[in-house]
């Protein structure tokens, strides 16, 4: 990225970031975290739909298509939805931590146009943890690994309890995620919101 403020920066008493054991094996599909989440929700009819996968070490890769829904400029994706493509790309690395974090800072650099119906091809890995703060870095390639850089973004993620989501929600949908059978979706619904 071009001249990353010193907020991103991690400070020199940052430790490399260590995967959970119990984190997704490499390879594996991460799913949604909530099903009416805008980035990766199956529920959002006009959302992303990404779908990112376990990496190596704490990292991950993710896909998402460039609908008609997600102009802004005709036929063209809007800058504000890729932002929102590489925030839940980020936000998606905790889950491999296994720890609650919310955004608390994300830059990104526009690189070039994204056209509508491109699948847009993103690797993210978190680069350093100090104390509540986990920093991490993503790529956004046009067409595959090997495609042309579109967008960059670098972003700090900040850890938290669950009370933020239950404190801030709207109840109706925090009892419905907490009443939630599914003991790995429970606890994913609240991993990544701000």
């Amino acid at each position: 990225m071009s001249g990353i403020s010193p907020s991103l920066k991690p400070p020199a008493d940052a430790v490399k970031p260590v995967r959970h054991a119990e984190a997704p094996a490499p390879g594996e599909l991460l799913g949604a975290h909530y099903g009416e989440c805008f980035g990766c929700g199956g529920e959002q009819p006009h959302g992303l739909h990404l779908e990112a996968r376990a990496g190596d070490g704490v990292s991950i890769t993710a896909e998402f298509t460039v609908q008609p829904a997600h102009q802004g400029a005709p036929g063209l994706a809007h800058g504000g939805v890729l932002a929102t493509a590489l925030d839940e790309t980020l936000g998606s690395l905790n889950w491999l931590l296994r720890t609650i974090a919310v955004t608390g800072r994300l830059e990104t650099d526009f690189v070039r146009p994204v056209p509508v119906g491109t699948v847009l091809y993103l690797e993210a890995e978190v680069t350093a943890v100090a104390g509540r703060k986990i920093y991490s870095t993503a790529t956004g390639r046009i067409g595959g690994s090997d495609g042309p850089v579109a967008v960059r973004a670098d972003a700090l993620f900040i850890e938290v309890k669950v009370d933020h989501f239950t404190d801030n929600g709207r109840p109706e949908e925090i009892r419905a995620a907490m009443n939630d059978p599914d003991q790995v979706r429970r606890a994913r619904a609240f991993e990544v919101n701000p």
